[in-house]
């Protein structure tokens, strides 16, 4: 393990990853063995930090507030698009 992968492990522990976790985040940075284990690991810590900054951010809620407020939108335009028909099929009927 060379001085770099040392720092790393150590940097690692220090903010709480366990020892073997951060022997496998280690491994699969240093290019040595890239293991399926140490390459999942990653993967994991990388989908955690990513729902922690969702969180933070408040996205969850925003994207659903924002899909909401989409759903009134298309109802919205339905409801015009249907009453403009309804106009339209009076308007020719009339005509005859």
């Amino acid at each position: 393990m060379s001085k770099t992968d040392k720092k790393l492990l150590k940097s690692l522990k220090a903010r709480g990853l366990r020892r073997s976790t951060a022997r496998d985040v280690v491994r699969a940075t240093s290019g040595a063995t890239k293991s399926r284990a140490a390459r999942r690991v990653v993967a994991d810590l990388s989908s955690v930090v990513d729902e922690v900054s969702d969180r933070l951010r408040q996205g969850p809620e925003k994207r659903s507030a924002a899909a909401k407020k989409a759903a009134r939108t298309r109802k919205r335009k339905m409801r015009a698009r249907s009453e403009a028909a309804k106009r339209g099929a009076r308007k020719r009927a009339g005509a005859r």
